[in-house]
């Protein structure tokens, strides 16, 4: 099954955007979206919106490890959700080598109190399911060259990207590089598709992914959603 829906840049989808992938882009719709939590909605010119307080969801199909957001950040929502940690977060990220609810790579944009990237490490290896792992595993990695990223404010437009090479990560913001370094070996062996994630915030976006290349399963898994598949 091909997950390729219109590739390229397109007048429909990220002709403005200015995140970068790598290689040839795949434009992701909603319907390449697995939602397993939240939900994403249809806004004008075929953009993806986001109104609800938590936000999860992968994409649908063989990728490459490569994913960009080009968003207007619209403001916070009218309720907040709070972490596993009782805390209150407004933020945006993308998601790498999505395999479970446990196991997985977060890129996070946290908007407030201090706009900043953050790169995390969940690993749970025996654990699948939400229930089993809650809010643990996590580890945060230090870059190796990292940059200040701009406040946001309501209204704004905005670029995240990240690509990853093996352990090797990148992450770009309107451009230019904020984050560079190695995720380390427990990011090594995870196998699973790229994605998103939102907490308390109000997006508009569009999404372009890279393609993969070389052999690739033909065959995808059913969209798993609800408590147990949300990260």
């Amino acid at each position: 099954m091909s997950m390729i829906l219109r590739a390229g840049l397109v007048a429909a989808g990220l002709s403005g955007a200015h995140a970068q992938v790598a290689g040839h882009a795949i434009v992701i719709a909603q319907d390449r979206l697995c939602v397993t939590e939240g939900a994403i909605g249809n806004a004008p010119d075929n953009r993806l919106s986001v109104e609800t307080m938590k936000m999860r969801a992968y994409v649908h199909g063989w990728t490459a490890q490569s994913l960009g957001a080009h968003f207007t950040y619209v403001g916070p929502t009218a309720q907040e959700s709070r972490l596993g940690s009782g805390e209150v977060r407004r933020q945006f990220g993308l998601k790498l080598r999505a395999e479970n609810a446990c196991n997985l790579v977060y890129v996070m944009w946290r908007f407030e109190p201090e706009s900043r990237i953050v790169v995390s490490v969940k690993r749970n290896p025996s654990q699948t399911m939400s229930s089993e792992c809650g809010n643990r595993g996590y580890q945060n990695i230090k870059a190796r060259k990292g940059h200040a990223t701009p406040p946001l404010r309501p209204g704004e437009k905005h670029d995240l990207a990240a690509m990853m090479r093996g352990t090797e990560l990148t992450v770009t913001v309107d451009g230019k590089e904020v984050w560079e370094g190695d995720v380390g070996p427990d990011a090594s062996d995870l196998n699973g598709p790229v994605g998103i994630r939102s907490d308390n915030v109000r997006l508009v976006l569009d999404l372009e992914a890279g393609q993969l290349r070389g052999p690739h399963p033909q065959f995808l898994a059913a969209c798993e959603s609800g408590p147990e598949a949300s990260d």
